[in-house]
This record gives structure tokens, sequence and C-alpha cells, in this order.
């Protein structure tokens, strides 16, 4: 598959046709689409209808001056930038036009095309650089997505969910690589996929786990193979950077990438070009780059396994995904999901959870997070004979877990706990205060509520049998 990148669009405002035509030269060669307009008119109309990245504009022409054409363009669009072309020492007539608005300005004749690029690639950066800071202060401000539908795959309630999505809507367009860390099964791939579905690119979105991968396999993989690159390379194979092109590719567990592969991985990054394993011609990547792992890239650094150019690259936009016990508020939602996709996954009536099932997971740690929250329940289902869920294989798989864990968070209720008023409790009452209060918060579950003490059931057994 070739690739294709989109070439940024300059609109070129000039009377005089020779200076038009070299500067449509140099523009094309380099990399530019280029439009024409002889006048300030007829470049007005050009951009109203093609709306080019870039203004390149003289400033002394006919029907229209390059000042009123500026005035014009700034009022429509003030993330376009307009650069000024203007006689050798009119300075005033530059400050003028950069008093309106002008992004920049050259001197006319322009004898040096390769300040020319700079100019104009250093407008569009500023250009892209704005709009983002602007798309993400209106979000955090208003709070409000302007497309919802793109986390739709991610049920939640949190307001700290919330912000990553706000976040991501406004970085989504850019092309820069975008890092996502979190623990296992907190929904990394399904944040990747939200920000691809926000990008706008025509793309596809191609997916690749790191893990396990020696150097020659990434290589193959990442970068694919000409035929007789190695023993049984008996034909073309397109990598999975070529199949994303014009879209995004998600390296997952990133962290697990070996130190030959990274170097490789770093040179994509930094040009945008790779080799096939048995080709001697580069090719050009137009990919967006989304990695993620679970581990800790900047621990991995500092012992020398993970390289620092590397993680900068990576992370030019970088959220992390709380873990599932930190949002509570999901809970009810994600278990009402999760019930009712196994129920339909085994051909099932929806099972009715008991008010237990919630005191219990909330308990929990969940180091599996949503992934191990789906699973859990999945078993549950196909385990239930009844309407009503069975709570026998949940206390099964985490009970222990409750019993050792201790220092749980209980539901956040009035504490009846020492209410010193006139009388310090002695040493047994606050005893008996804290095991009512276990008692009371967990809804009588003796299992539930020893977790919440730190102490096996048996020993909350022998504590209530003293009498409370």
């Amino acid at each position: 598959m070739k690739n294709q990148t989109i070439k940024p669009t300059v609109l070129v405002v000039d009377d005089e046709l020779y200076v038009r035509e070299s500067l449509t030269a140099y523009l094309d060669d380099i990399g530019f689409s280029v439009l024409e307009a002889k006048n300030g008119e007829a470049g007005l109309e050009l951009f109203k209808s093609r709306r080019p990245d870039i203004v390149l504009t003289d400033l002394r022409m006919p029907v229209m001056d390059g000042f009123a054409l500026l005035e014009a363009v700034s009022a429509l669009d003030e993330y376009t930038p307009i650069v000024v072309v203007s006689g050798v020492g009119a300075l005033n007539e530059a400050v003028r036009a950069m008093r309106l608005g002008a992004w920049d300005y050259l001197s006319k004749p322009i004898g040096n095309f390769e300040e020319l690029q700079i100019t104009l690639e250093g407008c569009l950066e500023r250009a892209r650089i704005r709009k983002e800071l602007d798309r993400l202060r209106r979000h955090l401000s208003d709070g409000t997505l302007d497309d919802e539908s793109a986390f739709s795959r991610i049920i939640t309630a949190s307001p700290r969910m919330r912000a990553i999505f706000l976040y991501l809507e406004s970085v989504a367009p850019s092309r820069h690589p975008v890092l996502v860390t979190g623990e296992t099964g907190t929904g990394k791939e399904l944040i990747a996929r939200a920000v691809h579905d926000l990008s706008g690119v025509s793309g596809p979105f191609v997916a690749i786990n790191l893990a396990g991968l020696d150097d020659s396999m990434f290589s193959d993989t990442l970068f694919g193979h000409q035929r007789g690159a190695f023993t049984g390379a008996e034909q073309v194979r397109e990598g999975f950077i070529g199949q994303a092109a014009g879209g995004t590719l998600f390296l997952d567990e990133i962290g697990d990438l070996s130190q030959a592969s990274q170097v490789k991985l770093l040179r994509l990054l930094q040009g945008g070009e790779y080799t096939p394993l048995g080709s001697d011609k580069l090719l050009k990547s137009d990919a967006r780059i989304i990695s993620a792992t679970h581990a800790d890239l900047k621990s991995k650094m500092d012992q020398g396994i993970f390289r620092q150019d590397l993680y900068y690259r990576l992370c030019s936009h970088r959220v992390e995904l709380p873990p599932l016990r930190d949002r509570p508020e999901d809970l009810p939602l994600l278990v009402k999901h999760f019930l009712e996709k196994a129920a339909a996954d085994l051909n099932k009536p929806t099972p009715f959870a008991p008010a237990e099932l919630e005191r219990y997971l909330a308990a929990y740690r969940f180091p599996g997070n949503i992934r191990e929250l789906e699973s859990l329940l999945h078993d549950t289902v196909a385990r239930s004979d009844s309407r009503i869920l069975s709570l026998e294989s949940i206390v099964s798989s985490i009970g222990g877990d409750l019993q050792s864990s201790g220092a749980l968070t209980p539901p956040r209720k009035s504490c009846l706990v020492c209410p010193f008023t006139d009388k310090f409790p002695t040493l047994k009452e606050a005893e008996n205060l804290l095991l009512a209060e276990a008692l009371n918060l967990a809804g009588n579950n003796q299992r539930l509520a020893a977790a919440y003490l730190g102490i096996s059931r048996q020993a909350l057994n022998k504590r209530l049998s003293r009498g409370v």
C-alpha cells in the first residue's frame, strides 16, 4: 500500500505572474499544494471556497491590496496564518501589516527560499498549537464534548474519566503521538480507539501487542519484508505500519519493547521513515502512533532499560487511566452492563443482583480492573441457575482477598465510631463501637465486616460471641 501524506495548502496572492509561477514551482517541490490569485479580491474568493492552510500575500496590488485582504481573512478565520511580503525598505508597511494581524513577513523579492520554507512551516506549527490550546481551554471550561459517541464504548460516570475525555477530544485532531498508561484491564485500547475516531483520519485503526516480540519479530511485524528477505519469506509481507497508512497504529505494551527495537521505533517517530526487511528503499509513514503500557516507564528509564528519547517522543500527549477501585461511581453501571452482556452471551435471562453483591465488589481491590470484573460476572452468571444471582462463586473468588487485604474503604456514610461527648470511651467500648459500625456498613454481612476491620471472619465471630 502506498502511503499518501496530505499536503498543506498555501494561497499565493501576487499581481506579478512570474512571482506566482516561481513561488508555485518551489512550494510544490517542497510538498505544498498551491493556489494562485492575481489580486486581493480573487484571493479572498479562493480563500472562502478552498480554505487554505496558510496565505502568502503581496501588499501592493490593484483591485484589493494586501492590507484589505489581511483584514478580511483575519475576520473570517483567526487560525489561518498570513505571511505578508513587503518591498525592501518598506518597514512601515510591514509594521502596519503586523498590527492588522499578519503572523510574519518577508522582504520582496524573495531570494532565500529556504527562509520562506522555514517561515511557512513555523507559522503552520504555531497555528496547530494555538488551535489545540484554545480547544483544550474551551472544553475544560464548559465541560462539554463535541462528540459523545466517540466514547460510547466506555461506561463511566467518573469525573476523572470525564476530564480525560475532554483532554483527548482536544488533542485528537493533532497527529502527535499519544501515550496511555494505567493498570492492566483499565481500558487503554478503548481509549486509543476513541482518539482514532475523533482524529478524523480516513485510514484504519491497526493494533499490535508488543509483549513477547523479540527484535526480529518486531521488525517483521511492524515493517514487513520483501520476498527472500530470510529463509521462508516466500511472499512480500506488508507490515502493520503500512496497513495503518492514513490512520492509527496502536502499540500495546510498549514497555516490553527490547532496546534494539526501541531504536528502530525511535527512527520511525523521528523521521516518519522505515525500511521493510530485505529492502533498501525507505518508505514514508503518516500513521498516527498511540502507545499504551501498564509498566512504569520512568522507572524503566532510571534502570536504563527504556530510552529517554523514545519516551519523550511517545508522550507528546499523555493520559493515565485510574484503576477501577478509584472509580466507585462506575461499579453499579459496569455490573449492570456486564450482567446483561453475560446473560445475552449465554442465552439466559438477566439475573437479579442482590444488594450484597455491590458491597462485596466495592470492598475488593480488583487488580485486574474492569477486565477482571467482566470475567468474574460472566463466570457467576454461567454458574447461576436461578433468577437471583448466586454470590457463591464471587465469594469463593474474592473472599480470601477480602479477609487478607485489610484497610478497605467501606461505603461513605455517617460514622458512629467514638462520638466523644462528655465521656471518653474505654478500650472495650471503642472496640464494640467499631464492631457495630463495621456490621452496619456491611449490611450485617460478617465476612465483609471482617474485611473492613482487617481481621478474619473467625476472629470477628469470637469478638461477637463475647457480646457487642
